[in-house]
């Protein structure tokens, strides 16, 4: 009752409502439920998509109290409204005083009922990928020296040096009807949660990292993330780099249909030299470019996301807002790509990123890979050293800051875990299965792009699959070494520690400046190394 007592002292308002009585016949009338269905989304936006009632409470705060069967009725009424909108009640509380009942009601979204896109940028290092990515979630325009950057650069040495150390990630989103809702206030916690709240669609960037030292990071944005697109950006005043191609090259290994944004242009020195460039790159993997200049021109993409043979290329300047539009109408006519299986399979998500919340505790965070997961959920985090997987609880889930009751394939969540014996790491998963297997070793067919010399029994590159990175032994299965240029099938061995692997993943390795691609063919049993 204490609870109750002080949010009524405390006074509505915020994401805090109070309801002395819901009548079935009054407030499920078609005029009084459409005006409390917009209450309830008022208040729910308010706190992040949780909105709290207390019912039997005056419109002054005083606590009245109701009879048991009008507080029974006033929630049968509440649960009504909310499910209509899409939210679910998740706690009550019912405090009796002789004959009086008074009631604490907690309500949060049931999950989110839109399309949810997930875009990686990449590009080399001052090509523009933060500044742009700002100014389309934003609306503002930069000022030539990068100022949109910073809704995404959010470590201080990163805004103070103008480089990415590492991956960021920003939101904005269309209604129904077409319309773009973006952020004034993009490092706003609670106004990306609104945004998330009020889209029809969302769009997510996963903004990677250009400088070639973080390549790593660039790699892990791309290979361990659920993602729909990829979005190459190059810069007009310098064209295509070494990274460019490194960049172009890794999005295609996993298969993304990719998407070029010619940054700058309001600095180009010969944009149609650099479009006769791009066309060039693009033919040599096989692709062929189409250049969009106005929003009519995407109705001749037709299905490229499946066929991934044309590429959209954009002519953009985050500075006079060249191409912006494009690309917003692009982003919201392009659709998720997610299959059937992938929403009916069963949750797994890799882990990217681990966070210690006050008052809420770990929070791991990563894109679903498959299948669905709801608050307070039984999840099995794992391997260990061992190759073992704990049980867990998903305690709370969040999208952009927004708190919801269920997430699925294809969107960035945190999940706070409870009961956990194990410290989650990079790599690990959360999975509701709890009979999955742990691998140190699998069959694979490789591609080696680049080596000095050869590759022979005992070469030791980094793994990058999903969100693993590790070090790990290739052996050469059908010659004695591979070098570059050669495909093979090989043996890829875990140095330190096992992991949750499956057939058909695709990764990058490399070693210095050699790397090569490849695809998961066979998992080997522990006992199989």
């Amino acid at each position: 009752m204490k609870e109750l007592l002080a949010l009524a002292k405390s006074g509505e308002g915020g994401n805090v409502e109070f309801k002395k009585y819901l009548s079935r016949r009054i407030h499920l009338s078609r005029d009084r439920r459409q005006s409390l269905a917009s209450q309830l989304k008022y208040r729910a936006n308010n706190g992040s998509g949780r909105a709290i009632y207390l019912l039997g409470v005056s419109d002054s705060g005083e606590v009245v109290g109701l009879s048991r069967e009008r507080l029974e009725e006033s929630l049968e009424v509440l649960s009504e409204i909310a499910r209509e909108v899409g939210y679910t009640i998740t706690e009550q509380k019912v405090y009796s005083t002789d004959s009086r009942c008074a009631a604490l009601v907690i309500l949060e979204r049931s999950r989110l009922e839109k399309e949810h896109l997930l875009i990686a940028t990449a590009g080399h290092v001052d090509h523009g990928k933060s500044t742009l990515v700002g100014a389309l979630v934003s609306g503002e325009l930069d000022d030539g020296s990068g100022r949109t950057r910073r809704y995404l650069d959010t470590q201080k040495h990163e805004i103070e040096r103008g480089l990415s150390a590492d991956l960021s990630y920003a939101v904005y989103g269309f209604t129904s009807s077409g319309d773009v809702i973006r952020l004034r206030n993009p490092l706003s916690r609670e106004e990306r949660a609104g945004v998330v709240a009020r889209a029809a669609k969302l769009v997510s960037f996963v903004d990677t990292v250009g400088h070639e030292p973080w390549l790593r990071t660039t790699i892990r944005g791309i290979v361990g993330q659920k993602l729909d697109y990829g979005l190459l950006t190059i810069a007009a005043d310098d064209g295509i780099t070494h990274i460019t191609k490194e960049h172009l090259g890794i999005m295609l290994a996993m298969d993304l249909p990719v998407i070029i944004a010619i940054t700058k242009a309001d600095r180009a020195k010969d944009i149609n030299r650099l479009q006769g460039d791009v066309s060039s790159l693009l033919s040599l993997v096989g692709r062929v470019p189409k250049f969009i200049s106005s929003p009519r021109d995407i109705a001749e993409l037709g299905n490229f996301w499946q066929t991934k043979v044309l590429v959209p290329v954009v002519v953009t300047s985050a500075k006079t807002g060249e191409g912006l539009e494009v690309l917003d109408r692009l982003f919201y006519h392009l659709p998720k790509r997610v299959s059937r299986p992938e929403r009916e399979a069963e949750f797994l998500m890799y882990i990217d990123k681990i966070y210690s919340v006050a008052g809420v505790g770990t929070v791991v965070s990563g894109s679903v890979k498959r299948g669905a997961v709801s608050r307070g959920q039984e999840l099995f985090l794992g391997p260990d050293e061992k190759g073992e997987f704990h049980r867990v609880r998903g305690s709370s889930i969040e999208v952009h800051h927004l708190s919801v009751e269920s997430a699925e394939v294809g969107e960035v969540v945190g999940i706070a875990i409870k009961g956990a014996k194990l410290v989650p790491r990079r790599g690990m998963v959360l999975s509701s299965r709890g009979d999955l297997r742990a691998a140190r070793s699998f069959l694979a067919d490789v591609v080696v792009l680049n080596h000095p010399t050869r590759i022979a029994s005992g070469y030791e590159p980094v793994i990058h699959l999903e969100t693993i990175s590790e070090a790990v032994v290739l052996e050469p299965l059908e010659r004695e070494f591979l070098a570059a240029g050669d495909r093979g099938k090989v043996r890829v061995s875990f140095k330190y520690a096992p992991h949750f692997i499956e057939r058909g993943q695709r990764f990058v390795f490399r070693e210095g400046r050699s790397k090569g691609i490849g695809v998961v063919t066979e998992v080997l049993a522990q006992d199989e190394r």
